[in-house]
Formats: structure tokens, sequence, C-alpha cells
């Protein structure tokens, strides 16, 4: 089975240490957030686990054959109209173009967007449309490890239980695997099979949550009340300074 596997990461800027001795495994079909306040690092460990970063010390195996990235910005090409976006990854797969066309259409509309919207330039589109747009590229390309650096953040609540519905489609068939991170507990706890908590200055991970209950049978009353049960926890009330 395909694995991303991280020991011993420690990663700095300058004299300032963001990331102290990081050791952890996904394994194939897994869904793992890794959860802090902002400024933590979270990002930065996404970032060297996708390969965005060089690594100084520690190692960082990862045998999935394909993987894309999803960020909180969406990050479009201005120049490019919305299939072109989405089919970007596929062009650099050497993907045929009308193949390209096709699937980009596909699953622009599985994302609710419209005929209408397809030749419609970034700068035309809603916050909400751009980030429909951002995931449709992620997945079109079918990567078997999908990373998300808080993409749902900056959404309506309508918007992301959306594409978090997407994406727990995606994993109720066993068609990904995804590595994210995010502030939001109850995001953590809609999605995730396993939950890191990332203690700050620097980033260490002194904490893993399981969630047995399959995503797509975890309704809002299971949400709320795993999310209270974290909230309790004192690792939880430490990292995030609830005292």
């Amino acid at each position: 089975m395909a694995r991303l596997k991280v020991e011993h990461l420690t990663f700095s800027f300058g004299y300032k240490t963001i990331l102290e001795d990081i050791s952890f495994e996904i394994h194939e079909g897994e869904v793992v957030s890794v959860v802090g306040p902002s400024g933590g690092g979270k990002t930065t460990l996404l970032r060297l686990c996708a390969g965005l970063l060089d690594r100084q010390e520690g190692t960082i195996e990862n045998s999935f054959k394909t993987q894309s990235i999803a960020f909180q910005d969406p990050r479009l090409l201005p120049w490019k109209n919305v299939l072109d976006n989405i089919a970007f990854g596929l062009k650099a797969q050497g993907v045929s173009k009308k193949e390209r066309i096709k699937r980009a259409q596909e699953i622009a509309l599985q994302f609710d967007l419209e005929e209408d919207d397809f030749e419609k330039f970034p700068k035309e589109l809603s916050g909400g449309m751009s980030q429909r747009v951002s995931f449709a590229r992620a997945l079109v390309t079918q990567p078997e490890l999908l990373f998300l650096d808080e993409p749902f953040s900056a959404l309506d609540i309508g918007l992301k239980r959306e594409l978090q519905n997407h994406l727990i489609e995606l994993i109720t068939k066993k068609e990904i695997t995804i590595f994210f991170i995010t502030h939001d507990l109850m995001e953590a706890v809609r999605l995730s099979d396993k939950i890191f908590v990332l203690e700050p200055d620097p980033g260490r991970i002194v904490k893993t949550f399981t969630l047995d209950i399959p995503q797509s049978k975890r309704d809002d009353s299971y949400v709320y009340s795993e999310t209270a049960k974290l909230l309790k926890d004192p690792y939880i009330i430490e990292t995030f300074e609830l005292e």
C-alpha cells in the first residue's frame, strides 16, 4: 500500500525553529488532519510533505504515484478561463486537448459550475466560484494523495458543506487519501480518520485523536458531540490557549 512516512522532521527559517522532530505515517485511503493555532507551522509541514519546500532534517518518503494540492487562496491563472484552469494539470500529464476539455467540463458540472461559466476568466468569478474551480483543478487529475491547505476557511457555511460532501463521497469510495491542515476542529472531526494536534513554538505533534465512524455516517449531532469532547481535552486547551 502507498504511504506518506515522515520521520524526525525538523525545519527552521533562519535561526527560528518552525517544526521539531515530527514523525507520522499516512496510509492509502486515510484522511489525516493537522490542527493547531495560526502561525504554528501547519502550512510549513504540509508544504514540506507536498515537496513545495526543501527538507532540512529528517526524512519524508512518499510512495503515492500522483498528488495534487488545493490552497486557501484559489491561485487560478488569470490569463486562462475556467476550463483551461481546471485542465491545467491534465496538460502537464500529457492528456490530449480533446480529452482535457471533456474531463474539465464533466468535473466543472459536478462542482455545480454552469456551462455559461466555462469561458469566464478568474476576475469574473465570485470567491465561491473560484474555490469550486480550484477544487475541480485539484481533483480532475484523479490524484492518489490530496493535500488541502485550509481550503474551506474563507467560504460560507453552505459552500463549505457542499465541498466537504464532495470529498466525503470520494472518501467513501476509497478513491483518495487526504492530508489537510485546519484550525477548525469541527471540520477536522467531520472529515478525518486521524487528527494530529500541532503545538506551536516550535511545532510538535503532541497528541493524536482517532475517529472510527465512517465520514458518511457523521451527522451534525456526532460532529458537535465529538468537537465538544475535543474542546475539553487538556492538549487542545493548552495548544489553542483556551484558558
